[in-house]
């Protein structure tokens, strides 16, 4: 009996399958229906994804950077302010909150929160926030009678680099407009005053070159670094929003356009990472991370410069010339090299999810085209997906970098999952494709990723499109 069904299901069996077992070709088989073996994904993302990423990231930092004072020695937590002495210190856990890879990050979940109206995004910028503005005074007095105070705590009272103002401060100028907007009166005073420490630094105290571009001495007198962009511009340009005042939109907008006469590359429409002053000849390498924040600082910018503003063209233009050269460099699979124009050199994760942010964000802003850029936008993100691992965990990011003139520097950075400069851009890039999805009219069609001008009510294949879809 078991021979006899095993006969008739192969007498029964489909002609298609006797096909099948012939050799492929053009007569027998549709071979542009076959399917690639994208290595990060492909595809228009699902927004309930995009979510799951940002949450898995989320938790992993929340546990990693406890918002607590605690003894030095005995590990017991401080919960009174008054009781701040030279052996508290904030808990240590894998990341500093008053690092500036952490104001990214705080940005980063302000947008997350903004993007999905979810409370747990909210609650950590809040409590970190509050923490920090809190314990300013005390430590502050501890600084100044000369005591020697936790490091974490001196950025804070003490800021001695633009990195140790200007991001934290930008982020929280955001706050101040969003999560902190109905909190009582005496929070809401020592986060301004907060404000207003960071930003004495920047402007009255930073070193600068003659024509006040920010700079530094290391690694040679007046060099310009391109980071130092994003490290204090946006918050100049925050704080003209903050307060009112028209300077500070000048100013920044100086500062943009003079980093620009020293550092951008016409040729390739990239920047370079360095410059220094007494040098007759500029070699050019295009580090990702730091044309990250070049961008970054550009689009941040035109958030709050004022659309008559003199300056905005100019910037807006550079920012077009940006991405377009960008755009020309991305890996096939969504990531951006280290140096982004040596494809010998690695793929890295920090730097790609700065542009996904940056390309979904120009497109949200009506800045450029989403038919251009949108597909751009959306294979950075897969390839920003696929550097989240189960933990939360960004890999392949590359650890601080100073600056270099020669190709090795960067090839053999080290990356680490512990390099903090991956998640505030994670969490921004995944705010953004949200914005995107829900903005915008991605579809696939014929298995490519198209922007369209309008919602596309069918999942079969496209073959005509003037404004009424026929399929």
């Amino acid at each position: 009996m078991k021979r006899f069904c095993i006969s008739l299901s192969f007498i029964l069996c489909p002609l298609s399958f006797i096909f099948a077992q012939q050799p492929i070709n053009d007569n027998n088989t549709p071979l542009h229906l076959m399917k690639p073996e994208y290595r990060v994904g492909y595809g228009v993302s699902d927004a309930a994804s995009v979510k799951q990423t940002m949450d898995r990231v989320l938790k992993y930092i929340d546990a990693e950077t406890p918002a607590v004072i605690v003894n030095k020695n005995t590990g017991k937590e401080v919960s009174r302010m008054k009781d701040i002495d030279g052996d508290s210190q904030l808990k240590q856990g894998g990341f500093r909150l008053t690092s500036y890879e952490w104001g990214v990050t705080y940005s980063g979940v302000l947008a997350a929160y903004e993007a999905t109206g979810d409370e747990a995004y909210k609650d950590y910028v809040y409590k970190r926030h509050k923490l920090l503005a809190e314990m300013a005074p005390y430590f502050t007095k501890l600084h100044q009678r000369g005591v020697k105070i936790d490091g974490n705590a001196r950025r804070v009272v003490d800021p001695h680099a633009l990195d140790d103002a200007g991001a934290v401060c930008c982020s929280m100028i955001k706050a101040m407009g969003s999560i902190f907007k109905d909190a009582d009166k005496n929070l809401r005073q020592l986060i301004d005053e907060r404000i207003s420490h960071y930003t004495d630094y920047i402007i009255n105290k930073e070193y600068r070159l003659s024509d006040g571009t920010f700079a530094r001495i290391r690694p040679q007198k007046n060099t310009v670094w391109l980071d130092d962009m994003f490290m204090g511009v946006p918050t100049v340009a925050y704080m003209g929003q903050y307060t009112g005042d028209a300077k500070y939109f000048d100013e920044a907008a100086r500062q943009v356009l003079q980093f620009a006469e020293r550092m951008w590359v016409p040729e390739k429409n990239l920047f370079r990472h360095g410059w220094v002053e007494s040098m007759q000849e500029h070699p050019a390498f295009h580090w990702g991370r730091a044309n990250g924040w070049a961008i970054l600082t550009m689009c941040e910018v035109l958030d709050v410069l004022p659309a008559d503003h003199p300056k905005r063209g100019d910037i807006l233009s550079l920012l077009q010339k940006h991405l377009k050269g960008l755009a020309a460099l991305q890996h096939h699979d969504g990531f951006w090299h280290q140096l982004l124009d040596r494809n010998d050199t690695y793929l890295e994760s920090s730097a790609t999810a700065i542009y996904a942010y940056c390309f979904a964000h120009a497109i949200n802003k009506g800045w450029v085209d989403a038919k251009v850029y949108g597909p751009v936008a959306q294979l950075a993100w897969h390839a920003v997906e696929a550097s989240v691992n189960e933990k939360g965990q960004v890999e392949n990011v590359c650890v601080g970098t100073g600056m270099g003139f020669d190709p090795a520097f960067y090839a053999y950075r080290p990356v680490h999952v512990m390099a903090a400069h991956g998640y505030g851009p994670v969490l921004w890039a995944g705010a953004e494709m949200l914005n995107l999805l829900k903005n915008q009219h991605p579809k696939m069609n014929d298995s490519a990723v198209w922007f369209y001008d309008n919602e596309i009510p069918t999942d079969a294949p496209i073959f005509n499109y003037d404004g009424s879809i026929r399929f």
